[in-house]
């Protein structure tokens, strides 16, 4: 990342051309998460339970957590830029193109609904629809347990063997993630510069301040109130995270996020449900980002809102973000949405873009720790978080009584 950074500052003519060597990484990436997640999630269902009814209370459970965490994402976002008041000396001016462009292919809830049931696997998965996939793998697990005999056991041995085989693939692309990372992030700041930071710096500045303070208020306590190890956890979110800010694709640190959480203690049934279905209902980045960027425009605008306006707008993000991850920059398409819907000028989304990117890559990783999160958090709630014992230093000890007094002692524990 660093040498990316400087070699898009030096030598911004050639960065922007590395850009292809991140576009391979990405394509890579790609290709793993249909039979990954499909995989997965089938043995997930039909090979770990009889039980259907835990797949509804698993789903229950996570729809509520989701929405819980999201709400305060909102809350935090317009307290953020109601105290800070970015938009405050910014001009917006006329090149509405790309405002009326994105309104244009506004997110309704009839088209939302239209979206989640597949048409096609073969569809889903050639588009990476990750929440189609999903929808498509439940039902397929829940066909597979209900058929009795060797016909159940020759599926479930078949996606066993494909999930193991994935995970190593993943393991494979991974190899080539600094090269990918390198690029995309020198190909970012060759385009558009380290000056642009510095234009609309204060939004930029406002967006990973409210991220901060959403990661220090909302999920640490999280954690300590569901009992999972702060510093293990996010020492094990710490690459894909990196992975996803650096390439502003939450599709990118998914393989890897998923193997990681498993090692982390998370059964592979849940993790393979929650995370994906995640990205579609558990955007925290992303919702935090649309209530700032929403009060932004209205900022910059010089349109005073109401309290009950600014309620009313976040009533309508809180509706409208779920579901779209899927969509070519979903952030931008909701935000042009209620923009209209709220009379505000489109010309806002315009002036946003030229920092996108860089939003973009906060937003993409809060997402992806946000998720990591909630996987953890329904493991735990189901009773099923599995952490290994932290070594200790008597482990390391040359003295074999010492180190099995310790170990008699975690087992005792």
């Amino acid at each position: 990342m660093v040498l990316g950074i400087l070699f898009g500052w030096q030598f911004p003519k050639y960065a922007v051309e590395t850009k292809i060597v991140s576009t391979l990484f990405l394509h890579l990436i790609k290709c793993i998460i249909a039979p990954l997640l499909f995989s997965t999630l089938v043995v997930g269902i039909a090979g770990h339970t009889d039980d259907l009814k835990a797949v509804g209370r698993l789903a229950l459970k996570s729809i509520l957590y989701f929405e819980i965490v999201t709400t305060i994402a909102l809350f935090i976002g317009l307290g953020a830029v109601n105290l800070v008041q970015p938009g405050k000396g910014v001009q917006i001016n006329a090149s509405a193109a790309t405002g009326k462009e994105l309104a244009a292919s506004e997110v309704t809830f009839d088209s939302f609904l239209d979206h989640v049931v597949p048409t096609s696997l073969f569809d889903a998965a050639a588009r990476n629809d990750v929440l189609q996939v999903v929808i498509y793998a439940i039902i397929f697990g829940i066909a597979v347990s209900r058929v009795k005999g060797k016909p159940r056991q020759v599926i479930l041995d078949f996606f066993e063997a494909l999930s193991e085989v994935m995970f190593k693939f993943t393991g494979i692309v991974m190899l080539f993630a600094p090269f990918g990372v390198g690029s995309a992030i020198a190909a970012t700041i060759g385009k558009n510069g380290l000056g642009i930071l510095v234009s609309l710096g204060k939004l930029v500045g406002t967006l990973y301040g409210a991220l901060a303070v959403f990661i220090l208020f909302v999920f640490v306590p999280v954690l300590l109130l569901f009992r999972i190890p702060v510093r293990r956890f996010f020492s094990t979110v710490k690459e894909p995270a990196l992975l996803a800010f650096s390439t502003a694709s939450s599709e990118a640190a998914l393989p890897d996020a998923l193997r990681l959480m498993e090692k982390f203690g998370v059964p592979r049934r849940i993790v393979a449900f929650v995370l994906p279905t995640g990205y579609s209902f558990n955007l925290d980045g992303s919702t935090l980002y649309l209530s700032l960027a929403a009060i932004f425009v209205a900022q910059a605008a010089g349109v005073h809102l109401t309290f009950g306006k600014q309620l009313a707008i976040l009533f309508t993000l809180m509706l409208t973000s779920k579901g779209v991850a899927a969509v070519p920059r979903a952030s931008l398409v909701i935000l042009s949405g209620t923009l209209a819907t709220f009379g505000l000028p489109l010309e806002g989304v315009a002036v946003i873009l030229g920092v996108d990117a860089f939003l973009d890559m906060a937003r993409t990783s809060v997402n992806l720790v946000g998720n990591c999160l909630a996987s953890a958090v329904m493991a735990r709630w189901e009773g099923e978080l599995k952490l290994a014992p932290a070594p200790s230093p008597a482990d390391h000890s040359p003295n074999p009584g010492r180190a099995l007094a310790a170990e008699t002692e975690v087992s005792s524990k």
